[in-house]
């Protein structure tokens, strides 16, 4: 893990490090990518079949998982850990209601009514990675706003393992949400299968949910037909802190980000602090607890090739550094953290105290979490109920109205030089010759 010093190392060299991109330019991965979702569009099921042959399942023979599948790995589960599922579903809905808009419609001008009709999309395709864990607490991050936006349909695209079977809890959460559409299928192609749809995979409005860089290549180049989220990619942790902080607590917090991915996908864990002996402190930490971890080689990894402590003068200054970063998670472990609150400009997520581990927000507290990586917190935020919510502008003006908005409708229509614009305004308010 790498220590720098502000005050000894230049501005460019401490942007380089904690700034990084999506690291979606690979031209090989690109066209490869491409070729992949217009195969799925030209083949439909015969390539998503060929795919999941060549990749995750030898002899898959089928894409959909029954519904008797899903019903009996639901009915597996330890009762103990449907509790915990139900408990983090219901702390996610309500976190989300608070978020819904409302149609409105203003009639205060005689003879005008405007407003807005808020509408949600109807079906909805959530991606949920497999890989080296299993992600039941995506699909209820993901599928939990969207049912309280209203979405009629929600299916899930997951890989399968070598045996063609989906995770089993992934399916309980699945059948805890009431979805019933859960299809064996990964990567680019689960992409392209949900953005055009096959004979078995239902086309969607809207694709959510991380994945590798054939997804999120695969979800950059189908936008358009379809709309995304974001473009999900290694997660990250910020830790700002000073030296009220406890090591310990930093230490493990920044390990809980770095366990997500090893090498060539690393996940980021930086502390930034005015503090040289927590820095330090934190340092010896990490060693000692990931020694301890059952994913050791993974964090050493992620910790040698992304992992980074910032010595800066002050808060200020680290809070700075923390908005140069816009990082998906930010931790702020300072004195007067809710004083300081305003200066934070860029982050997915903000956890306030020593008490409010980065895992509680993952698994529990109700924001979804699915957030902005690699510096997209600047434009980008958490998925939201926003995602799955379509707008209408309403407008109704009676004749009065339109006699009187008339000539500056027509006055800037010939402007453009745009006539027949002007004569939808003209045949209702002159008298034919």
């Amino acid at each position: 893990m790498q220590v720098i010093d502000t005050r000894t190392t230049s501005a460019r060299e401490i942007r380089a490090r904690l700034t990084r991109s999506a690291s979606l330019g690979d031209a090989a991965k690109e066209a490869a990518v491409r070729d992949i979702i217009e195969d799925v569009r030209a083949r439909g099921d015969e390539a998503l079949l060929d795919y999941g042959r060549r990749w995750d399942c030898p002899k898959l023979e089928t894409l959909r998982i029954t519904p008797e599948a899903i019903a009996a790995a639901h009915a597996a589960c330890d009762p103990t850990l449907l509790e915990t599922m139900r408990g983090s579903k219901a702390n996610i809905e309500r976190f989300h209601r608070q978020q819904m808009p409302r149609s409105w419609f203003d009639g205060a001008q005689d003879g005008i009514i405007l407003g807005q009709l808020v509408q949600p999309v109807h079906t909805v395709g959530l991606y949920v990675p497999g890989g080296t864990a299993a992600y039941p607490s995506t699909v209820l991050m993901t599928a939990v706003p969207a049912l309280v936006a209203g979405v009629s349909r929600i299916i899930i695209c997951t890989p399968p393992d070598k045996s063609g079977q989906v995770n089993p809890l992934v399916l309980a959460a699945a059948h805890e949400c009431g979805i019933s559409d859960v299809f064996a299928v990964g990567g680019a192609q689960a992409i392209g299968a949900m953005a055009y749809g096959t004979e078995t995979v239902p086309g969607v409005d809207v694709i959510c949910g991380p994945g590798n860089i054939y997804v999120l290549l695969a979800k950059k180049m189908v936008v358009g037909s379809v709309n995304i989220e974001s473009l999900p990619g290694p997660s990250e942790i910020c830790v700002v802190a000073d030296d009220t902080a406890n090591p310990r607590f930093v230490a493990a917090d920044m390990l809980s980000q770095a366990e997500h991915g090893g090498v060539g996908a690393s996940s980021a864990a930086v502390l930034i602090t005015p503090s040289r002996a927590l820095a330090d402190a934190v340092q010896a930490e990490l060693a000692r607890q990931a020694a301890t971890q059952s994913r050791r080689a993974i964090l050493e990894q992620a910790l040698e090739e992304a992992g980074l402590i910032v010595i800066t003068r002050d808060v200020d200054e680290a809070l700075d550094l923390a908005n140069l970063m816009a990082p998906e998670h930010l931790e702020l472990e300072i004195e007067n953290a809710w004083n300081r609150l305003s200066k934070v400009r860029n982050a997915g997520a903000i956890m306030i105290g020593p008490w409010s581990t980065e895992p509680v927000a993952d698994y529990w507290a109700g924001p979804s979490h699915v957030l902005p990586t690699s510096g997209t917190a600047r434009f980008y935020g958490p998925l939201s109920v926003d995602i799955f919510l379509k707008k209408s502008s309403i407008v109704c003006y009676d004749e009065a109205r339109l006699r009187e908005a008339a000539p500056n409708v027509i006055r800037f229509a010939e402007a453009e030089g745009l006539d027949a614009h002007a004569n939808a305004v003209r045949v209702r308010v002159e008298d034919p010759a």
